[in-house]
């Protein structure tokens, strides 16, 4: 079949969804893959590279028109004019934002969504949140590096002994992981909190203090526990002990990371408005949830109100980065693990004999299925 890579319009997206090395997987298999032009500059991924692979270079209509499209983020107005009735798209296609949903599939495209895949083990090796909350942990951890006026670890020199920065990492997912690792590597001293318990080996393996905030309850472990790999939204009560621990350790922090966000829902606030007021003059907090959190003095902020998207913004002598797509400047790296991920759903869909084969008994196929048939099939839930 023809397989389209289009140019990503959203301003920002560096990323490309095919990279030359699994374009050769695609033509390999027979198909015909055509790239827009330049689609992969950005990404490190030139037009030659992709010739060589075998893949045709055509315009962004080209690409958009062919049976199948494969995107980085969910199509443009613009962009879905150009997709033919009966092409299958697959993307990150934000599945909670319902009127860009509705849009494709009047459109009459059949859409899967990669965010919304079980966190299941058979579904790991297409986890697309996964593999670039990765590298967003590891790129916060820079950003914040870079910021921060003093040196990250502890240095003894004839002038003097300069002492290692404290990081607290909010929220241990797959990025807070990463970041933990990071900073480490960086020799930092980190602490990190997380509302499931199952973390705690995993965080205190990468060296870092893990920040106990006792459960009183049944429903505060149960919430705790969370539900198919992501955490859900704690009890009140629970809430107010954390948000006593972080602000007395957000106090001593020299830099913060927060990661948390619940599918769905609005980002949790993990640092208020008064804990930024605590913090240190020149510290730095960079904010992975920038944009998703609840509206504060007419902007929606992340994990903290005073975040603002896309942003480097100083608050109280506190820097605070809201950049919304940490992925896209590690854009090589993004690209070729994003690009893999897809390969890996492709087979689920895709026969060895080149035809579309959706079968809604497969959990993953049945998960990420977004439109078909005009109808919308999941809802704001």
């Amino acid at each position: 079949m023809n397989i389209g890579v289009p140019v990503e319009t959203i301003p920002g997206e560096t990323r490309v969804a095919v990279t030359p090395e699994t374009a050769k997987k695609l033509r390999d298999q027979g198909h015909v893959v055509r790239v827009a032009a330049g689609a992969g500059v950005a990404a490190s991924a030139t037009d030659d590279a992709y010739r060589t692979a075998g893949a045709d270079i055509t315009d962004q209509v080209g690409a958009l028109s062919s049976d199948l499209v494969l995107k980085v983020r969910a199509p443009l107005a613009h962009e879905l004019a150009s997709m033919r009735a009966g092409a299958v798209l697959v993307g990150m296609l934000d599945p909670f934002d319902i009127s860009n949903a509705q849009r494709i599939a009047a459109a009459g495209v059949t859409a899967f969504a990669l965010e919304a895949a079980p966190r299941t083990t058979r579904a790991q090796s297409l986890d697309v949140l996964s593999s670039q909350a990765n590298i967003a942990g590891y790129k916060a951890v820079l950003l914040a590096a870079d910021l921060y006026p003093r040196f990250m670890p502890m240095l003894m020199t004839a002038a003097g002994t300069v002492k290692a920065a404290r990081v607290l990492i909010l929220g241990a997912g797959v990025a807070g992981l990463q970041a933990i690792a990071t900073a480490k590597r960086l020799g930092a001293v980190i602490e990190a909190s997380d509302v499931r318990p199952a973390v705690k080996e995993q965080i205190e393996s990468l060296g870092a203090k893990f920040l106990d905030v006792p459960y009183e309850t049944d429903e505060e472990r149960d919430a705790a526990a969370g539900v198919g790999g992501y955490a859900r939204p704690m009890p009140p009560g629970w809430l107010q002990r954390q948000s006593a621990l972080v602000h007395e350790r957000a106090r001593l922090a020299d830099i913060i990371i927060t990661t948390a966000l619940v599918p769905g829902r609005a980002a949790p606030t993990l640092i208020s408005v008064e804990t930024v007021q605590a913090m240190k003059p020149g510290s730095v907090l960079v904010d992975l949830a920038a944009g998703r959190g609840p509206e504060y003095e007419g902007q929606r902020g992340g994990n903290c109100p005073l975040t603002r998207p896309d942003q480097i913004v100083n608050k109280h002598g506190v820097t605070i980065v809201g950049y919304t797509n940490l992925a896209s400047m590690v854009a090589a790296d993004a690209s070729s693990l994003y690009a893999r991920n897809l390969l890996d759903f492709l087979k689920l869909i895709v026969t060895k004999e080149g035809t579309f084969q959706i079968d809604t008994n497969d959990d993953i196929v049945a998960a990420t299925l977004l439109t078909r048939n005009g109808s919308l099939l999941r809802e704001a839930a």
